[in-house]
């Protein structure tokens, strides 16, 4: 290693180092906690009391099961908005900087802006409703508020997630260069060959990274939830902070949930990155 090298490095420290120390000491706490270390509310020794009691909670597994669908089809969604209009944006016409910065604009409002939002759009004497008893399909206004399955929240995941995929997608999208498709073009590729043959396998990474980030953030969201979100159902997020609140040893279960939703986190966005290349590389095959 060159001093140039190791001078890079040391001017990452100040921020990154600090970073990864509080990362470090967050996620050593919590795992302490779960087995039964910072015990705020008796004595603290090693046990796996609260894991086992919240394995077998049936509040977690649905919560675990809901997080995990809310995530998983948020991601997919989003990317998929995200692929046709960074395609369509990836040649410059006139107003394409407009259309692309008003796409981007769910970036700049925050979540519970969006949320408190799209709740009144759609609540029982909202505009919408309003506009379908005017209209005459409905003789009365609908409940569409706090769906049971969720649909609320997909929604707002993929209004405010999509900007970031089509960010990331544009810039992959654009740095393939015209040559190459063009030559496809010539030996016979149509447009769907060129784009799984060609298109997709050199977007692959920013295809993964997109999906991780936004399954991660759709996994622990809690505002969306709160405000959007069914009330028959709790997020991870939502339980971790009931259970905090209402349970003698609610710091340790708590914790346990969090290290839980963490390895979802980790593994579901794996699994969804994976199961992605292999569906990418098995389409380019063919």
């Amino acid at each position: 290693m060159n001093k140039q090298t190791l001078l890079a490095y040391c001017l990452l420290l100040p921020g990154l180092g600090l970073i990864i120390v509080f990362i470090f000491v967050i996620i050593s706490m919590a795992l302490a906690q779960s087995v039964g270390y910072f015990n705020f509310s008796g004595s603290s020794k090693f046990t796996w009391q609260f894991w086992q009691q919240i394995l077998a909670d049936n509040q977690f597994s649905r919560a675990f099961f809901y997080s995990l669908k809310i995530a998983t089809i948020s991601a997919i969604l989003s990317v998929s908005f995200a692929y046709p209009l960074a395609l369509w944006l990836r040649d410059p016409f006139r107003g394409a900087q407009f259309v692309s910065s008003l796409l981007k604009a769910p970036l700049l409002v925050h979540g519970l802006v969006a949320a408190f939002l799209y709740v009144n759009f759609i609540s029982f004497n909202g505009f919408l409703n309003q506009i379908f008893v005017h209209l005459g399909l409905v003789s009365r206004p609908i409940r569409m508020q706090n769906d049971s399955y969720g649909i609320g929240v997909i929604i707002l995941q993929v209004w405010k997630q999509m900007p970031f995929a089509l960010l990331l997608l544009t810039g992959a999208v654009q740095s393939i260069g015209h040559d190459i498709t063009d030559a496809a073009k010539d030996l016979g590729a149509g447009a769907w060959t060129r784009f799984v043959k060609i298109i997709l396998p050199l977007t692959l990474k920013a295809l993964q990274a997109a999906l991780i980030i936004i399954f991660i953030g759709a996994a622990g969201d809690y505002s969306f939830q709160v405000v959007a979100g069914p009330i028959s159902v709790s997020s991870l997020a939502q339980l971790m902070l009931r259970i905090q609140a209402n349970d003698a040893n609610g710091w340790n279960l708590s914790a346990t949930v969090a290290i839980l939703l963490m390895l979802t986190a980790l593994i579901g966005s794996a699994l969804l990155a994976l199961i992605t290349q292999q569906v990418i590389k098995w389409g380019a095959k063919r």
